[in-house]
């Protein structure tokens, strides 16, 4: 028998840096609920090429993460990106951005089938650890949709 690659779910984004660590704090919502074995939770963090072995060990893998855009305050979206220019342009202030990573891993290998989850944020607060109260209402929704994602590719 085969054995399937796990399911990923990564959140990014910076603790300290207010509504820009959406991704963290979702994998901290998430790490309250039951997921089987085959769903593995992951912080993140601000990114970083140490991330792309995930890239090619998890199918599908579920990102996380805030974008800057034109979108209300705690729109949240899923995105099924199939190339690097899928992705939305502002994703967070990593310093190796979302799409810089998803270049890199695109060279090595193809890439798994990759959902992701933005929060449209306003601005970036420097040393705070909290979450605006509109960003901390989308928690119960990005944990829903971790949950949909998942069971459609339950095994």
């Amino acid at each position: 028998m085969i054995q399937s690659k796990p399911i990923m779910v990564l959140g990014i984004g910076n603790f300290l840096m207010g509504d820009e660590g959406i991704g963290v704090h979702a994998i901290e919502a998430l790490s309250k609920e039951q997921f089987p074995e085959y769903v593995q939770l992951m912080d993140g963090g601000t990114g970083g090429f140490h991330l792309l072995g995930f890239f090619h060990e998890n199918d599908p893998l579920i990102i996380i993460d805030a974008t800057i855009d034109d979108e209300p305050v705690g729109t949240v979206r899923v995105i099924e990106p199939r190339f690097a220019n899928d992705f939305p342009r502002t994703l967070s202030a990593h310093d190796i951005g979302l799409r810089d990573l998803i270049e890199t891993a695109v060279l090595s290998a193809p890439l798994p089938k990759i959902y992701l989850i933005v929060i449209s944020i306003h601005e970036i607060r420097s040393m705070v650890m909290d979450l605006s109260p509109q960003i901390e209402a989308t928690l119960p929704v990005i944990v829903s949709k971790v949950q949909e994602i998942t069971a459609k590719h339950s095994r």
